[in-house]
C-alpha cells in the first residue's frame, strides 16, 4: 500500500451533546469518495484523535473501514508520545482492518534523530501495520531530517512520508528517497501544488474535508506536470488554505464543515471559531460550494 494523490485528513463530526455523529461521520465518508479522494486519515490532529478514547477511536476506524469497503486506503493515526503506546495504538488499528498508520514524530519529549530511528523501527516492526511517517515540527517540536527518513526508507514497512516543513530543499531530499517502496506527500495545503511539480506523490490535505473534489483536481493536475494550471487552481484555492490556518486546526475546517451539515462543534480544550472570523467563514463556504460545483459541472462535461 504506497498512498498518492489527494488524502483528506478527516475531521471527526459530533453532535450537540459531544458525543461522534456517526450519521454525519458516514456522510463524510461517502461526500469524499464521490467526490474522488484518493485515501481517508482517520484520527489524525484533524480528527481530534487526542480527545477520543479507546471506544470512540476503534468505533470510528471501524465505521470508516465499512463504508469505505476497499475503495481507497484507510489511514489511521497512531502516533503518541511513547513509543510502546504508539505500538498499542498501532494494533487496535490493525484491528480493526485499516490499510496503514500515520505515525506522527512523538509529541513534546523531542527525541534525538537516533531516538526517531529506534522508535520507528519498532513501531515497523511490532506494530502490524504499514507506516506513513508524519513530520510537522510546528505541533510536536520534534523535526524528522531528511537524513533519517534515509535510513528509514528501506525498511519494508515504511511506505511513505507526509512532510509538513514546506522548504523546497526539503521536499527535494525527501522526493530523492522515493520511489516503487516509497512516496511523498505533502502535508502542507498551501505549498503542495509546489510540492507535487517537485515530485511528491500527493497530498495529504485539511481544506478537502469541505472541497474534495477542488483539492482532487489540484492534485491531479499538479502530479500530471502542468505548472500553469496547477497555479491557476492553486490561486483559486488559496483563500480556503489560508483560512484553515486562521485558528488551531481543525477549528476553522469544523465551522465550514457544521455550515455544511457535517457535525456541531469541537472538543475541549479546543473552542469553536472566534466571532471576528464568522464573516470570512460565510465566505469561505460559499467560495467552497462553487469550486466544487465547478468540478462536478466540468466533469460531467467531460
Amino acid at each position: 500500500m504506497h498512498p498518492t494523490g489527494l488524502i483528506t485528513a478527516l475531521a471527526t463530526p459530533f453532535d450537540g451533546n459531544g458525543a461522534i455523529d456517526f450519521d454525519a461521520w458516514r456522510r463524510l465518508l461517502q461526500w469524499q469518495l464521490a467526490a474522488g479522494a484518493q485515501g481517508l486519515v482517520v484520527a489524525g490532529s484533524t480528527g481530534e484523535a487526542a480527545m477520543l478514547d479507546d471506544a470512540e477511536y476503534d468505533a470510528l476506524l471501524q465505521v470508516a473501514v465499512e463504508t469505505v469497503a476497499g475503495r481507497v486506503p484507510v489511514i489511521a493515526g497512531t502516533g503518541q508520545s511513547g513509543t510502546a503506546a504508539t505500538i498499542a495504538r498501532t494494533r487496535r488499528a490493525a484491528a480493526a482492518g485499516v490499510d496503514a498508520a500515520l505515525v506522527v514524530t512523538p509529541p513534546y519529549v523531542r527525541a534525538t534523530q537516533a531516538g526517531l530511528l529506534a522508535h520507528y523501527r519498532a513501531v515497523a516492526g511490532q506494530g502490524g501495520l504499514p507506516l506513513v511517517l508524519y513530520n510537522v515540527p510546528s505541533r510536536t517540536a520534534c523535526d524528522l531530517l531528511a537524513e533519517t527518513v534515509a535510513e528509514l526508507a528501506g525498511h519494508e514497512n515504511i511506505v511513505a512520508i507526509k512532510e509538513a516543513v514546506a522548504d523546497p530543499a526539503r521536499i527535494q531530499a525527501l522526493v530523492a528517497l522515493s520511489g516503487a517502496h516509497f512516496t511523498v506527500l505533502s502535508g502542507d495545503d498551501g505549498s503542495a501544488a509546489r510540492a507535487m511539480l517537485s515530485g511528491a506523490h500527493g497530498l495529504v490535505s485539511v481544506g478537502s474535508n469541505i472541497a474534495p473534489a477542488a483539492y482532487r483536481r489540484l492534485c491531479d493536475l499538479a502530479r500530471a506536470g502542468d505548472p500553469g494550471a496547477a497555479a491557476d487552481w492553486d490561486a483559486r484555492l488559496a483563500p480556503l488554505h489560508a483560512f484553515c490556518g486562521i485558528e488551531p486546526n481543525p477549528i476553522p475546517v469544523k465551522a465550514l464543515l457544521r455550515a455544511a451539515g457535517y457535525g456541531q462543534g469541537l472538543r475541549l480544550p479546543l473552542l469553536p471559531l472566534s466571532e471576528r472570523h464568522h464573516d470570512e467563514a460565510a465566505r469561505m463556504a460559499a467560495l467552497a460550494a462553487e469550486l466544487e460545483a465547478h468540478c462536478r459541472c466540468t466533469t460531467l462535461a467531460a
